[in-house]
């Protein structure tokens, strides 16, 4: 180390740069400037946050921050967010209402609309009984099969989303009641119906009594070989499908004191075009059909133990 002779201040020989005169445990610091680069760059960052408190809402006041010059606020710009999603929903809406719900099948950009917005409507007012994955649950029908109660074309969906089933608020909702025999029938005699009932799926052991009993009380709502029948609201016998259960002893408390589900209606809650996106979302599950209620009745005697 030497001394500088003009200005008597210490310097390190090797790099030729003054000490600042810290010193710690005998570790010294140099006093090497600062690139002018990065100084300069530090200087706009300071200009640069000074603007951008003047422009932008930044200082905390009293009861509100300043709203800076130019106006913008976070919330704002999510309102005119929101207004502009909400302008191409509108116009998505504008184009689905204009065409009938089973011609959309003939326009894929339109189905996928449709269904999209379906999805949205359903998880915010179906899950709850349905399922998130429209599975549903024991007395809650399962969507996603290719078995239906009231029929699975697209005007069929839309009309039970609407009036619903077994709901007092429609004079239209779709109706089918099963008669309780409790009392009408022995232990052996249930047993007997039981044992037909189940045998359409290979599950249970038909016996003469129990067809007897069976074609006597049943064939006529749900048909000789339990096809079911749409027409009635009957769900099929024949298949593995079922609502409340397909052990001897669900079937037994179905047929002794039958449950009756009730799904709400949606006319008075969802506006048209939306019931059609959830007829359209339901339908897109895996079970829809193309023909209406009355021609698939003709076409095949499959029914089901589902509505949407």
């Amino acid at each position: 180390m030497a001394n500088d002779p003009n200005t008597q201040k210490r310097v390190d020989e090797p790099t030729g740069t003054e000490f600042v005169g810290h010193e710690w445990d005998g570790i010294e610091e140099l006093n090497t400037p600062l690139p002018r680069w990065w100084l300069w760059t530090f200087y706009a960052t300071i200009a640069w946050a000074l603007a951008y408190t003047v422009a932008y809402p930044a200082w905390p006041m009293l009861s509100q921050a300043t709203e800076g010059l130019i106006g913008w606020t976070s919330r704002g710009q999510l309102m005119d967010e929101m207004s502009a999603a909400d302008a191409a929903r509108q116009t998505t809406k504008e184009q689905l209402a204009a065409v009938d719900i089973v011609k959309w099948q003939d326009n894929p950009e339109l189905m996928q609309k449709a269904v999209a917005g379906g999805a949205a409507a359903f998880k915010v007012n179906c899950v709850q009984c349905h399922g998130s994955g429209a599975a549903g649950s024991a007395g809650y029908p399962n969507l996603n099969d290719d078995d239906w109660l009231w029929g699975g074309d697209l005007e069929a969906i839309e009309f039970t989303i609407q009036h619903g089933v077994r709901w007092d608020g429609s004079r239209q909702s779709r109706f089918s009641l099963m008669p309780g025999f409790d009392g009408i029938f022995s232990d052996a005699e249930v047993n007997a119906i039981v044992g037909h009932v189940l045998s359409f799926t290979d599950a249970g052991q038909s016996s003469e009594r129990g067809a007897e009993l069976y074609a006597n009380n049943c064939l006529a709502c749900h048909g000789p070989a339990g096809g079911g029948d749409r027409m009635q609201g009957a769900p099929a016998l024949n298949d593995a499908i079922w609502l409340y259960g397909n052990q001897p002893g669900d079937v037994r408390a179905q047929i002794l004191n039958p449950r009756h589900g009730v799904m709400p209606g949606w006319k008075d809650r969802l506006d048209p075009v939306t019931i059609k996106m959830l007829a359209a979302y339901v339908h897109s599950l895996g079970g829809g059909e193309v023909l209406p209620v009355a021609e698939e009745a003709e076409a095949a005697t499959v029914g089901g133990d589902e509505q949407p």
